[in-house]
């Protein structure tokens, strides 16, 4: 089980230890160590057995110096606001370093989905947007699909902007079916930005992709997408995949199509015939070449990070490694690619669905690839050089480091020439 930690004190903890690398101005630190704007939402929704039922909701705007702020909503029992503040952190960290025009929020709403219906799934959809009315906009904050939220809520979540402004607004909202103004390639957005990532650290650690073995822990979105394109783009042997309830493990490599047969037909991979059970404990410290933790936060921790035996741990799961973890891998050689850099894609290819709707224009599947690869290749490129600077200077940091000091850098600036400080 992972460790109970509070994911905002973290996102601090690692914004702290930037600022002091990059001796950053007092009062920016001060002003980036807490959010903008904090919403907390009561929503009263029509239950579909005419009882009315109070949702708490959340909306965190962290940091708009660079522009609108952008991040999803999420849909969960447990959801808190703390969880939420660390997510809009990191989102603003995350649209800094791809250099898109965006600042960071994240949204939250306290629920089950799984166990509500379609109509009742859609009025408190709706009630959410309503009850931010004045403080989402296509210039000011756009949300999209996160946990538990899909295109569909994402459509009816625009429909109800429309109906408020009084006339179509596509691009307050991104993640949107293609009818309704949704961008090519944003499904597997996530994972593809990941693999371009992926591709560039195996150039510079000399790993043969093709020949690469791969554990991916998070049989979501994510993780499908992860295994599915590592073999189509690399032809990598995925040897491991876990959900929530335990993993299939095979040397020989495992089959993405029984696994997703008998993850339909059983609710879980670990009962996937000619493959041994495996716990995600294990699984994370299998001897391969690459690790691809796409569940949940605070996977990898200071209790289990001498036992990771992966020369790449790729982060496309939010906050997965604590930052003890993250010393722990860097003095032991890992490349641990940091999630704000590796799972940017998404908020990538939503910034391109934002720049189609408002200029009522559309892209290929094709070009919507080639300038995810452009934007992601250079932001690792930025990672890379920031450290090599560093290290020229005497100092020797890691590759989630110099990510914070190139993001934090550039929405430090932007605050500077706007005269926040």
């Amino acid at each position: 089980m992972p460790e109970e930690l509070d994911p905002f004190r973290i996102s601090q903890e690692q914004l702290d230890k930037a600022a002091g690398l990059m001796n950053l101005d007092k009062a920016a630190h001060a002003i980036l160590r807490e959010p903008m704007r904090e919403l907390e939402l009561n929503m009263p929704v029509r239950m579909r057995n005419g009882t009315t039922k109070v949702f708490k909701g959340f909306r965190v705007q962290y940091n708009n110096a660079r522009g609108p702020t952008k991040g999803g909503i999420r849909f969960h029992p447990q959801e808190t606001k703390d969880t939420v503040k660390a997510l809009a952190a990191w989102m603003t960290w995350k649209c800094a370093l791809a250099n898109i025009p965006y600042g960071g929020a994240k949204g939250g709403v306290i629920c089950d989905p799984k166990s509500m219906k379609g109509d009742e799934l859609e009025e408190l959809s709706r009630t959410y947007i309503r009850s931010l009315n004045g403080f989402v906009g296509p210039k000011v904050d756009i949300p999209a699909p996160d946990v538990y939220t899909n295109p569909q809520d994402m459509a009816w979540m625009m429909d109800e902007y429309s109906k408020i402004v009084g006339h179509n607004e596509f691009g307050v909202i991104t993640g949107k079916p293609l009818e309704v103004g949704g961008s090519e390639g944003r499904f597997d957005s996530t994972a593809m930005g990941g693999m371009y990532v992926l591709r560039e650290a195996a150039k510079m650690k000399k790993i043969n992709l093709r020949k690469a073995t791969i554990a991916i822990q998070g049989f979501g979105n994510a993780g499908n997408f992860a295994f599915e394109l590592s073999k189509k783009l690399f032809g990598s042997r995925i040897v491991a995949v876990s959900d929530s309830s335990g993993g299939a493990h095979s040397e020989k490599g495992l089959d993405y199509q029984k696994l997703k047969d008998v993850k339909e037909k059983t609710g879980s991979v670990d009962n996937c015939k000619g493959a041994e059970k495996i716990t995600n404990d294990e699984l994370l410290e299998l001897d391969v070449d690459i690790l691809i933790p796409s569940a949940i936060e605070n996977q990898i921790t200071e209790k289990n990070a001498d036992r990771i035996n992966a020369k790449i741990v790729l982060e496309l799961a939010n906050g997965p490694v604590t930052p003890g973890a993250d010393e722990i891998l860097f003095q032991r050689g890992v490349l641990d690619l940091p999630d704000f850099l590796v799972n940017s894609g998404g908020v990538i290819v939503s910034y391109f669905e934002w720049v189609q709707n408002i200029q009522s224009f559309y892209w290929t599947e094709d070009d919507v690839y080639k300038r995810l690869d452009a934007i992601i290749t250079k932001s690792f490129s930025d990672v890379v050089k920031t450290q090599r600077e560093y290290r020229d200077n005497g100092k020797k940091i890691s590759p989630r480091m110099a990510a914070y000091i190139v993001a934090v850098e550039r929405v430090a600036a932007a605050m500077k020439i706007r005269g926040w400080y």
